[in-house]
């Protein structure tokens, strides 16, 4: 196996995915203490990511199943999914204390559906780079980077987490992170709509 497009394929991970470590430490910290949350992340960020190569290794095929003025409109995903984290941490605000005896019942943390939806609406310009390194690195060379970028989703994981239980990290989101996440989630779905100018923006 050529090191040197291992080489390629880790720094274009890295290159393209580096604002995902700060939101995989937010959705970390947002699920501390509850039974399974690392689970349901990973599995989230690896269905999210499996979805951003799909349509990467489609259209290097010549599928056009998304169409390219398509992407903007998936910043509205984690604009949703911010509008709906900042009501409900509005509403624990509200209930104050009230409602903590209940909270054990339901799982903390985001699903695995949920953190799906923002790794692929925040990967949605990565497919635009992905597509020509893949329409011209052929098969052999995809399988390499689709390895690669695979096996980093692992270690993004693991330093989202390890950033979120490093203490000072893990006191400043537990203090400030139901006010972050909803914040970064709306401020990346607006990006993705102004920058892709969706809806005329």
């Amino acid at each position: 196996m050529d090191l040197g497009i291992i080489g390629q394929a880790a720094g274009l991970f890295a290159v393209t995915n580096i604002d995902d470590i700060l939101i995989l430490a937010l959705f970390f910290a947002q699920g501390a203490g509850h039974p399974g949350c690392t689970r349901r992340i990973v599995l989230g960020q690896y269905l999210g990511f499996a979805a951003i190569l799909a349509v990467a290794v489609a259209a290097a095929f010549g599928a056009t199943f998304l169409p390219e003025s398509a992407i903007p409109c998936l910043g509205l995903l984690p604009l949703a999914l911010g509008l709906k984290a900042a009501w409900q941490a509005w509403k624990d605000h509200r209930d104050g204390d009230g409602d903590e005896e209940a909270e054990p019942t339901r799982a903390g943390g985001p699903s695995p559906l949920e953190v799906a939806a923002v790794t692929f609406a925040n990967g949605g310009d990565n497919i635009g780079v992905y597509v020509p390194v893949f329409a011209t690195a052929g098969i052999g060379g995809m399988t390499v980077y689709a390895t690669v970028f695979l096996v980093l989703v692992a270690v993004w994981c693991f330093a989202g987490r390890f950033f979120a239980t490093r203490p000072v990290v893990a006191q400043a989101l537990a203090r400030w992170g139901h006010v972050l996440l909803p914040l970064v989630l709306i401020a990346i779905g607006l990006l993705i709509l102004i920058e892709g100018g969706a809806f005329g923006l």
